[in-house]
């Protein structure tokens, strides 16, 4: 276990809080600046989150600047430190990939601060760097060995191949996935993603977190992607992975899953392809007998791009205690109200207020940034306890965290 951090750090460390709310954004590039000069490290990383536009530089000036300020009461952060080792091991970060991190950061505040940057601010980031880096380092070491130990499960990447594609709306494809050598797969918890390393022609190794849209029945896997304007893996998967392609899978990770065994009612909310969670939830929700409340409310544009409409209703149809609510966002012309869709517009806060069990449910939620946002503030605002509200995101979560 790490030595707590000494008074001083933590002085020094708090002291810093302003020249992170002015620079930490020029920090973090620099930073990543100076780690991906070690291509090795480089393709430990989803290459399309950074960047001038990308989210994670954002993320992560959020998440220093958050370890700065709380550096006295860390148990805040809990939740965050554990969103974080999830992330790293699904990317496969490995104990002796953070002393790259440790010097490409202190050489960042340095490089951006410079004469402020004195060498006991240095020393006290240093020592705020690894208590953290240990804490980070241990957890993740306990999830490698539950998922090299579990039965089905495995360490680093696994090759799987592609034995189903299904397309399930006009930019959505499931593509079903079993392991090469022909053995099991671990039991995952609905919810969870695995993690993709693909090598795609002409491009360095690209790294994708897709969820996992099938219940666990330890023999394969399914997810289900959208194709992304100028998406780099989402068009490869869409137009070039078919039945025989082989995939490297790392094990199933996340902290987004579902309580199975909670006896509140539950609500699966969902836009666009943001339901490929809820479906695994809805199918082991189903599987299990649950006989507590569950309302599926899903929102997306229009019929064409409603993915798995049909199996989620077959599944409703088998459970009395499920109720489906669909919002089509602009139907089109010939689509019936109670056929195709049941309400015309976006999931509105009155409506999700008004008609879900807001006192006692569950909600568990999964979309586009700004649809997660929204729901998590309509929540919020309603009285629904930050323990009910359970959420997954595309990407870093920097809006949702400064939420």
């Amino acid at each position: 276990m790490s030595q707590p951090l000494s008074e001083q750090t933590i002085a020094l460390v708090k002291a810093t809080v302003p020249a992170l709310e002015a620079h930490g954004l020029a920090i973090v590039h620099e930073m990543y600046a100076r780690l991906f000069q070690n291509h090795d490290i480089a393709a430990l990383f989803n290459q399309s989150h950074h960047g001038d536009g990308g989210s994670q530089p954002r993320a992560l000036t959020g998440a220093i600047l958050a370890y700065a300020s709380n550096i006295e009461n860390l148990a805040a952060l809990a939740p965050a430190v554990e969103r974080i080792a999830q992330k790293h091991v699904g990317l496969q970060i490995l104990p002796e990939h953070y002393p790259f991190v440790a010097d490409a950061l202190l050489g960042a505040i340095k490089g951006v601060l410079g004469d402020a940057a004195s060498d006991d601010v240095l020393a006290a980031w240093g020592e705020a760097y690894w208590f953290l880096a240990n804490i980070l380092i241990s957890r993740e070491q306990r999830l490698y060995t539950d998922q090299r130990t579990a039965e089905g499960g495995w360490s680093g990447w696994r090759e799987f191949e592609v034995v189903e594609v299904v397309p399930e709306s006009a930019v959505i494809t499931s593509f079903t996935l079993r392991p090469a050598d022909g053995g099991p797969v671990m039991q995952h918890r609905p919810g969870r993603y695995l993690t993709f390393w693909f090598d795609i022609p002409g491009h360095a190794p690209v790294k994708r977190n897709y969820s996992i849209s099938s219940a666990p029945n330890g023999e394969s896997y399914r997810i289900s992607v959208k194709r992304e304007p100028q998406g780099l893996a989402s068009g490869w998967l869409h137009d070039t992975a078919g039945v025989g392609t082989r995939l490297r899978v790392a094990a199933p990770a996340g902290e987004f899953v579902l309580d199975a065994v909670s006896e509140r009612p539950v609500v699966l909310l969902s836009g666009g392809v943001g339901l490929t969670p809820m479906v695994a939830m809805l199918e082991v929700l189903v599987a299990n007998g649950c006989t507590t409340p569950i309302h599926y409310v899903h929102g997306t544009h229009d019929r064409t791009t409603h993915a798995m409409r049909d199996h989620v209703r077959t599944l409703a149809a088998s459970a009395g205690s499920v109720s489906i609510t669909d919002f089509h966002q602009q139907p089109l012309a010939d689509e019936v109200a109670g056929r195709d869709y049941d309400i015309a517009g976006i999931i509105t806060d009155e409506w999700l207020v008004n008609n879900t069990p807001i006192a006692e449910a569950d909600y568990y939620i999964c979309g586009p940034r700004a649809f997660l946002r929204h729901a998590v503030a309509t929540l919020s605002e309603a009285g629904v306890a930050a323990g009910r509200i359970h959420y997954e995101f595309f990407g870093p979560a920097d809006e949702l965290l400064a939420a």
